[in-house]
C-alpha cells in the first residue's frame, strides 16, 4: 500500500451487522479504503433493525421469507450468503451491544469484530447466540468472555441508544431522499448502510442514505476533498488479501482490483484457498 496520508473525511456508517445490503456494501467500502488510505477515518454507528425476534416477527419476517430475499440479494450483488432458511428469526441487539462495547472499550477491534459477525451471519448462524457472538470475538482477536462481560455494562447500552437515536434523526438532505429511509414508530430513519461523510477542514457533511452504486460514494469524495491523492488499483489479487488480512469474498477482491469477477475468481484460485458459502465464498493465503 503508498504510504499513509492524514484524514481528510470522516464516514460515518450507520448500519447492522445482520442487514444483506449493508453487507453487499463490502466491496464498495474495501475498494474506497484502498483509493483514500488514511486520509478516510470510519466510525460506526449500529441502526439496531431488531431488539428483540419479536421485532422481525411483527412485521412480516419469516425464516422462508428471508432465505427467499438472500437468495435475490446475493445472486444480484456478488456476496456469499447462506440461502438456507434458518432455524428462527434471530435478534440483532446482542451483536450491536458487542460491537459499542468494542468500540468503547477495544476500538481497534470494532471494525474487525462486524466483519466477523457478518461473516458468520450470512453463513447461516443466529448471531443472537451468546456462543456465535463468542466465535466471532474470537476470529477478531478479543477474549470472549471479557466482550460478553462488558457488552453487558450501562455505558454500552446508552452508547447503543444513542446510535439508535442518530440512527433515527436522518439529516434533511436524507429526508429528501425518502424511499432510501425506513419507517419506524417515531417516523423515518435510516436504512442500512448508510452514510454521514464530513470534511475535517470546515465541517461540511453530506448524506449518503441507503444503498448506493460505488460511483455515488465516489462522486461525493472526489467533490468533497478533489486534492487528496487516489491510490492506483493493488497490483495482484493476492496484494488485496496480503492487504486486509481477513478472508474475503470474490466480490470483494474483485471490485476493488477493478477487474472482472470471473478473472478475479480464475486469479484467487492460483494463490488462495476459499472456504465455500452461498454460490462462493471466503478466500485466505495458505499459512
Amino acid at each position: 500500500m503508498p504510504e499513509a496520508a492524514p484524514a481528510e473525511v470522516c464516514i460515518t456508517e450507520f448500519t447492522d451487522p445482520a442487514c444483506p445490503w449493508a453487507y453487499s456494501a463490502e466491496p464498495f467500502r474495501r475498494r474506497l479504503r484502498w483509493l483514500y488510505g488514511d486520509s478516510l477515518d470510519w466510525k460506526v454507528r449500529v441502526v439496531v433493525l431488531a431488539e428483540s425476534a419479536d421485532d422481525y416477527l411483527e412485521r412480516g419476517f419469516t425464516p422462508e421469507g428471508m432465505a427467499e430475499a438472500f437468495h435475490e440479494i446475493s445472486r444480484k450483488h456478488g456476496m456469499p450468503i447462506d440461502t438456507q432458511p434458518r432455524s428462527r428469526i434471530a435478534a440483532t441487539a446482542p451483536a450491536c451491544h458487542a460491537i459499542v462495547a468494542a468500540r468503547l472499550h477495544q476500538p481497534e477491534r470494532e471494525q474487525s469484530l462486524l466483519r466477523c459477525l457478518r461473516v458468520r451471519n450470512f453463513s447461516g448462524e443466529l448471531i443472537d447466540e451468546p456462543h456465535v457472538i463468542a466465535s466471532a470475538a474470537r476470529d477478531a482477536g478479543m477474549d470472549a468472555e471479557e466482550l460478553a462481560r462488558l457488552a453487558a455494562g450501562a455505558d454500552v447500552e446508552e452508547a447503543t441508544r444513542e446510535d439508535m437515536r442518530l440512527a433515527r434523526q436522518p439529516m434533511p438532505a436524507a429526508r429528501a431522499l425518502d424511499h432510501k429511509l425506513a419507517n419506524w414508530s417515531g417516523g423515518r430513519r435510516y436504512t442500512c448502510p448508510s452514510y454521514e461523510v464530513t470534511r475535517a477542514s470546515d465541517g461540511v457533511r453530506i448524506s449518503i442514505p441507503g444503498f448506493q452504486p460505488f460511483a455515488a460514494y465516489d462522486v461525493v469524495l472526489a467533490n468533497l476533498v478533489p486534492g487528496v491523492e487516489r491510490h492506483d488499483p493493488p497490483g495482484s489479487v493476492e496484494e488485496v488479501l496480503h492487504w486486509t488480512g481477513t478472508p474475503l469474498a470474490t466480490k470483494e477482491v474483485a471490485v476493488v482490483c477493478d477487474i472482472p469477477i470471473e478473472d478475479a475468481r480464475e486469479q484467487l484460485g492460483r494463490v488462495a484457498e476459499e472456504r465455500h458459502v452461498g454460490f462462493d465464498g471466503f478466500w485466505t493465503l495458505p499459512k
